[in-house]
């Protein structure tokens, strides 16, 4: 996994990179802020039966203009995302929760539509995260649906470092505006499953997630 001392190189790299853009610029728009809000996150997945599921979302933003109506913006944000898998014990089939810890830095590209108010986002995000753990005990032993011997508790260590793409909508205020992104992981989340002696050995799943947030800029 990633250090916490990369992380911080990719960040301020980033963050000078940005920074250096909006000073070249004749537009001297240059904002930082804080934003926060709630994820509905989901893997597609042949593999498992899901349910999508609630969770938060929050971190640190900039946005900066770049050339005519675009905008740069760079962030760092935190996330606890939830998802439910299927699986049963003696008859009783339910999903069972998992959550997901993670980081994410983003580096995106904003089209003006209405300059300060509405804007079209869209770029890449890495997204570091820990284990799919289980939320509650006393469902490490139960089967995953569609499998024989799978346990619950044996598809917990998935993939660890995940490049996901993102677009939506900003709008509001120069100071507060409310943003809808959609985002959806390129990269098999669960690649390291099959990297471990288990029923299926051929594993695939990506992320998909809703993420609305309101943001604050000082």
């Amino acid at each position: 996994m990633m250090s916490i001392k990369n992380i911080l190189f990719v960040t301020f790299s980033l963050l000078i990179f940005q920074q250096s853009f909006s000073q070249r610029n004749y537009d001297s728009y240059n904002r930082m802020g804080l934003q926060g809000g709630f994820t509905l996150f989901d893997i597609t997945t042949s593999d498992f039966v899901t349910s999508q599921e609630s969770g938060v979302m929050g971190g640190f933003t900039t946005r900066g203009a770049f050339y005519n109506n675009f905008d740069l913006i760079f962030g760092i944000n935190y996330l606890s995302n939830n998802v439910g898998i299927q699986g049963s014990k003696g008859g009783n089939k339910q999903f069972i929760d998992y959550s997901i810890q993670s980081a994410q830095i983003n580096f995106l590209g904003s089209y003006n539509i209405i300059k300060h108010h509405l804007s079209l986002e869209f770029g890449p995000i890495l997204n570091i995260n820990g284990k799919m753990k289980l939320k509650r005990s006393g469902f490490d032993d139960y089967i995953i649906e569609g499998y024989d011997a799978l346990r619950a508790d044996e598809i917990q260590d998935i993939s660890k470092i995940n490049f996901h793409l993102t677009g939506g909508l900003t709008a509001g205020l120069e100071n507060f505006r409310l943003s809808a992104m959609y985002q959806y992981g390129v990269t098999n989340m669960l690649n390291k499953l099959n990297d471990k002696d288990l029923e299926n050995t051929d594993f695939e799943g990506h992320s998909s997630s809703i993420v609305v947030l309101a943001i604050f800029y000082f």
